[in-house]
């Protein structure tokens, strides 16, 4: 079995966060959400995970660092392909196409899932789906009597169907995708520049492949800093266990209010952390308070006072002291 994972989005309703980063690559409670991705598909595919080949935008080695951990954490060799123009979703895979063989996962890096099932691999196809309450905004599926896919629209202006498609895909035989893939490529076939994997699926299904569907137990959204922080206090009410502070960390007189994640090298003085924040590696937190927040690596944070925020890695965020002189019955909001 392999995995493809089309993550060359640029991801702009995150900036400035992925102004150098994936959104793939962002960390949400001690896992990168493309790791996170990976072993949710690893855990539905009863087979081994051969290889898993990411499809990414040019982001330096740290990035490969990070997608080769990714594939390893799964036992996968794993390998990276490059999507150079924003053509699309289609022609995003087709950039992996030389590993296109055999069964195929595709999952997009977009958002996260919790499957609580393994894959049915007798299928020739099955995509997963969600029932969602506003259709418009999403590909959805239509189904026929006996439950599998009868047609692909995509972000529907009428209702056909509240079946969202998720993002995440199975084919039987990889080389039949690559084949349709290359074929709406070459027949110029776009939407306003870029090329549709619904459009590859349609021509699939009409060629005779039938799509069975799949059902996620959770879905969760990761498109927007809200959206992400939403997902990151999701995550930490699944753990086994309220909080997870490295031991190479040190805390001074610095109080916990669970679930609380903080990475090693971390220094907490004189603060309050929590609940749902992620502290990176090397951070240093004084002087302040933080609740349902992730601040990433190697950044100061002293005389704050932050709530739902995202803060990068090498961040230097300090209040600067100041005095006040108020009399009786004053308001003062900073």
């Amino acid at each position: 079995m392999r995995i493809i994972v089309p993550m060359a989005g640029r991801g702009s309703r995150l900036r400035p966060q992925t102004h150098t980063v994936p959104k793939p690559l962002l960390p949400l409670a001690g896992q990168t959400l493309v790791q996170r991705i990976v072993r949710e598909v690893a855990q539905a595919v009863a087979e081994p995970i051969e290889r898993v080949s990411f499809v990414s935008g040019r982001f330096g080695d740290q990035a490969l660092a990070e997608l080769a951990r990714a594939a390893q954490a799964v036992g996968a060799q794993h390998s990276v392909h490059y999507q150079d123009e924003p053509l699309g979703t289609a022609h995003a895979i087709l950039q992996a196409a030389d590993d296109l063989e055999g069964p195929v996962v595709v999952a997009f890096a977009d958002t996260l899932f919790h499957a609580e099932f393994q894959l049915d691999l007798s299928h020739e196809a099955s995509i997963w789906v969600q029932q969602v309450e506003d259709p418009s905004a999403y590909g959805v599926v239509r189904l026929d009597a006996e439950g599998y896919v009868q047609g692909f629209v995509e972000k529907p202006r009428e209702f056909v169907s509240d079946l969202a498609i998720i993002g995440i895909y199975y084919f039987r035989d990889g080389q039949a995708l690559a084949r349709a893939l290359k074929l709406l490529v070459e027949s110029g076939r776009s939407v306003k520049g870029e090329f549709l994997l619904t459009d590859a699926l349609e021509d699939l299904r009409l060629s005779g492949t039938r799509f069975a569907t799949s059902r996620v137990s959770r879905w969760m959204d990761c498109g927007n800093a809200d959206a992400v922080l939403r997902t990151h206090a999701e995550l930490f009410a699944t753990w086994p266990a309220e909080s997870w502070v490295s031991p190479d960390s040190q805390l001074h007189d610095a109080v916990i209010v669970p679930p609380v994640r903080v990475e090693a090298g971390a220094v907490l003085r004189r603060s309050v952390v929590g609940p749902n924040v992620s502290i990176g590696a090397g951070t240093v937190v004084e002087d302040s308070i933080l609740a349902d927040c992730i601040i990433q690596d190697a950044s100061v944070i002293r005389g704050q006072n932050l709530r739902h925020s995202m803060i990068g890695s090498r961040v230097r965020l300090e209040a600067r002291p100041h005095a006040l002189n108020l009399g009786d019955d004053s308001q003062a909001n900073s």
